[in-house]
């Protein structure tokens, strides 16, 4: 065998070499990438208040985890609680699997078990139930795009899309709208 065979058989081996470490070792810098991409802080079980701009409650929000998205100033929240005040310095209440605040606070999306519940005391109390509810705290405006079921005592309505005006506890459904109604019993 001559030393140019030799070399060669030695870089073909060093090649391989290489070449089967690399593919080895190629998931710990894909976890090593994840892992700079992580959120810039994260809140367990905390309650916060947001106020718009001119100092007045926007709407406050209790939750088991809060995440900023890494890479953008946007919010994930797990199971969140959000109280949006009404006109008369009332709260509906509002509960869901997921949430998502913008960088503004301007728009909230909620998705998964939507239960939203009128301020306590209300002269008809309701409660809203849907998959997606957006809402827009500096309006006092939700909407869904989703089937909503609306109850208060005595009736139910179904609907799909929907647009509430929270402050003075207007609901609209938007199509393929059905109204089961209970009569009084006397």
């Amino acid at each position: 065998m001559s030393w140019r065979t030799a070399l060669v058989i030695a870089l073909l081996v060093g090649a391989l070499v290489s070449g089967w470490s690399a593919w080895i070792h190629r998931d710990e810098a894909v976890a090593d990438a994840a892992e700079e991409q992580r959120s810039d802080y994260v809140l367990h079980d905390f309650e916060l208040v947001t106020l718009d701009a001119e100092g007045k409650e926007s709407f406050s929000l209790k939750a088991p985890s809060l995440r900023q998205t890494p890479g953008a100033r946007t919010l994930e929240l797990t199971t969140p609680v959000f109280l949006m005040p009404d006109q008369h310095g009332s709260h509906w209440e509002i509960h869901s699997r997921t949430g998502w605040v913008n960088e503004t606070s301007e728009e909230i999306r909620l998705r998964g078990d939507v239960v939203a519940n009128s301020p306590m005391g209300a002269t008809r109390p309701t409660v809203m139930n849907t998959e997606e509810l957006d809402v827009f705290p500096q309006q006092n405006l939700a909407t869904s795009p989703a089937a909503v079921a609306i109850t208060s005592p005595g009736s139910t309505m179904h609907g799909t899309g929907m647009r509430a005006h929270l402050s003075d506890k207007r609901i609209e459904l938007l199509s393929k709208v059905k109204l089961s109604h209970e009569p009084n019993r006397r």
